[in-house]
């Protein structure tokens, strides 16, 4: 069975997408007059940027008391403390894997520049699996250190 475009629920991103892109466009047609909405926009960003960079700094107290509340529910300890052993080793070695090889040959590849003259990008996305805990960190880089254009970042 062929689901046909009303059966399908979700959000539209694809429309999502072309509006934004559209009242971008819009926007900046206006000239002086949309610059009032692209400034709020741009507050917008930066205050969401601030929310998440709190919620980050708690989400470990968070996760702590999840995992907490399973260690409190399990019977066998040993069980647990074996297979959790071996999770945290396989995750570890996996993120440095990726963060440590697989994403600086990836940037070398792309611009024949020395990946490890940014460490702080690597650091801290080498121990935040999640991509929006890294994005402030990495927007701030790429504006300071690499002089890209606040717009365009």
């Amino acid at each position: 069975q062929i689901p046909v475009g009303t059966e399908i629920e979700g959000m539209n991103i694809l429309g999502l997408v072309l509006f934004a892109l559209v009242l971008g466009v819009a926007l900046k047609k206006l000239g002086q007059e949309g610059e009032d909405l692209i400034r709020f926009f741009n507050s917008f960003n930066e205050a969401t940027m601030v929310l998440v960079s709190w919620i980050m700094w708690y989400v470990p107290i968070g996760i702590m008391f999840l995992v907490g509340s399973k260690i409190v529910e399990m019977e066998d300890i040993v069980l647990l403390v074996t297979s959790l052993g071996k999770y945290i080793f396989a995750s570890i070695l996996g993120h440095f894997i990726h963060g440590g090889i697989i994403l600086p040959l990836i940037y070398f590849a792309a611009t024949r520049q020395n990946p490890y003259l940014h460490p702080d990008v690597f650091d801290f996305s080498l121990f935040s699996v999640s991509s929006s805990a890294t994005l402030p960190s990495m927007i701030k880089c790429i504006e300071e250190n690499n002089g890209v254009d606040k717009r365009i970042s």
